[in-house]
């Protein structure tokens, strides 16, 4: 059966999940647009609730499991992107707690406190991903790693990442424990340029928010590092400075 209507049960759930985000976390589930991004999230053993699937758009194989048939009109509804792929799955959300990390010798782990915008958590989660950082942790975070926006912005990346969330308190502690070199973004007389810091040693950099930096907490628990600039500006993107140092550190380990 193919559903037709706007008002089908089934339609106004998926709408909600969407649009709802206390009621797709209260529902332990999270969806996922593309058939790219839905081929990641299984092959990362994430665990399928069923599929909508618009024939007329999708050219793939259908996913195993179970699955809705969707009109355009309705797909075009339910979709962030209109017509593009006519696959949208639900997936029930994994822990990501710090606890469950056990990092390598040599492990570089990129630390963003506060961040709040979806699309910057899913950029820098695409350069975590592309340059191979062994895990992501937000600190203090403000948005939800399952946000349809992360997922869109992350290109599916998000499921092939170590992430984790936890207090400040909490992250500074694992990374004593675990004997990382830290490295805070903080510009100050005492600053070194990212280039000289050796990322081929267990090494964790911090990162704070675009309008305000890293916040007091940070100050005086890492190496203060900077990325050395020309121009008349003296800060970038945040995203932007999280993919130059996860550059970084694979020319060094490569090298």
């Amino acid at each position: 059966m193919i559903i037709e209507s706007f008002q089908n049960e089934k339609i106004k759930h998926i709408t909600k999940l969407l649009t709802d985000n206390r009621f797709r976390k209260k529902a332990d589930v999270f969806v996922v647009e593309g058939q790219q991004e839905n081929e990641r999230a299984l092959k990362y053993s994430f665990e399928p609730v069923e599929f909508y699937i618009c024939d007329t758009i999708f050219k793939g194989k259908h996913p195993s499991g179970k699955t809705h048939l969707v009109t355009d009109k309705v797909y075009e509804k339910i979709a962030y992107r209109g017509t593009s792929e006519g696959i949208i799955g639900i997936f029930k959300t994994k822990e990501c707690h710090l606890k469950g990390f056990t990092p390598k010798k040599d492990s570089t782990v990129i630390i963003v406190e506060g961040v709040e915008k979806p699309g910057n958590l899913g950029a820098i989660l695409r350069s975590c991903e592309a340059f191979g950082i062994d895990a992501l942790i937000v600190a203090d975070g403000k948005t939800d790693f399952y946000n349809p926006n992360v997922i869109r912005s992350s290109v599916g990346c998000l499921f092939g990442m170590e992430i984790f969330q936890a207090e400040n308190s909490e992250v500074y502690e694992f990374l004593q424990v675990n004997q990382f070199n830290i490295y805070t973004t903080i510009m100050d007389e005492t600053s070194d340029d990212l280039y000289k810091r050796d990322f081929t040693l267990r090494s964790a950099v911090v990162f704070g928010t675009e309008h305000s930096g890293l916040s007091d907490f940070w100050i005086g628990k890492g190496m203060n590092t900077l990325i050395p600039m020309s121009g008349s500006i003296d800060s970038l993107n945040l995203s932007n400075a999280v993919a130059i140092t996860c550059y970084e550190t694979l020319k060094q380990k490569k090298s």
